[in-house]
């Protein structure tokens, strides 16, 4: 049998609380998150549907989009890798952790629905907002449908014609 190892977690569910920034000796940002997801289950109808709630880690510049984008009940995506950590505690106990390691943070939510948006919280994107589009910006016409450069598409008056 071939050498195979996997380790890919792909999570959709929503933050249980606002994800605090912090930042090692070293100066690398990190936070760690909590995310609910909803069990999937078959069951009667009566059943209570579940929920487990998974610890996440987002180093760098993962850790800081999620602080500035996300709050408390934000949907969120995350694509990472599980790992287990372990070290001694106070009392000599060996204790062990098992988290997913973030390597992609994806919005879920309409921008409506974002509860950051909602508070008044950071403004929605990964990147900062662009300017609202205007025909202008583009350098089009004062025409109020797509810039100039747009590709145009044709109504097809046969459908004959089409290929498929």
């Amino acid at each position: 049998m071939a050498n195979f190892n996997f380790n890919k977690v792909i999570l959709g569910g929503r933050l249980t609380g606002d994800p605090e920034l912090k930042t090692t000796q070293s100066g690398v940002s990190v936070t760690s998150f909590s995310v609910a997801v909803n069990r999937r289950y078959s069951g009667t109808a009566d059943q209570q549907p579940q929920a487990d709630f998974i610890n996440v880690v987002a180093w760098r510049q993962q850790a800081e989009f999620v602080s500035r984008y996300f709050r408390k009940g934000s949907s969120i995506c995350v694509v990472g890798s599980l790992q287990t950590r372990s070290w001694t505690d106070q009392n000599g106990q060996k204790r062990y952790a098992t988290e997913v390691v973030a390597d992609e943070i994806n919005f879920v939510d309409s921008k409506g629905e974002n509860p950051a948006s909602r508070q008044g919280g950071a403004s929605y994107g990964a990147a900062p907002a662009a300017a609202p589009y205007t025909p202008a910006s583009y350098g089009g016409s004062s025409y109020a449908g797509t810039p100039d450069n747009a590709p145009r598409f044709e109504e097809m008056s046969n459908e004959d014609d089409l290929p498929f």
